[in-house]
């Protein structure tokens, strides 16, 4: 029996890879095995990236609501444990983002915070 090489198969393969590896600098971009690890690690950051968008997100929506909060005179650790016992179920996105933009609305919903605390 004939020993068999995967000759068209890996080719294809490799030009997957530099194919996705292209426009990267160095070696990275045209060599076969330093694309590959490189793409790995783009890989991996990416997920973070992902995650750490979340994170980001939430830390800006708590900064947003913590100022607003200062200026109605309530520290935002009692205003959510106010909110959570006026059984208020908004989380802080949407919280932060009726701050912003229907202050009025904001402000009724720091009085009822107030009340359970």
């Amino acid at each position: 029996m004939p020993r068999v090489r995967k000759g068209a198969a890996r080719h294809q393969a490799k030009k997957r890879i530099l194919r996705a590896a292209k426009g990267k600098q160095g070696p990275s971009g045209h060599l076969y095995r330093s694309a590959k690890i490189a793409l790995v690690r783009s890989a991996v950051n990416a997920r973070i990236g992902r995650k750490r968008k979340k994170r980001d997100f939430r830390g800006l929506w708590i900064i947003r609501l913590s100022a607003a909060c200062r200026q109605r005179d309530i520290k935002y650790s009692r205003f959510i444990n106010g909110c959570k016992k006026a059984k208020i179920c908004l989380n802080r996105k949407m919280m932060s983002e009726i701050a912003i933009s229907d202050p009025a609305g904001f402000d009724a919903i720091v009085e009822q915070a107030k009340q359970f605390m």
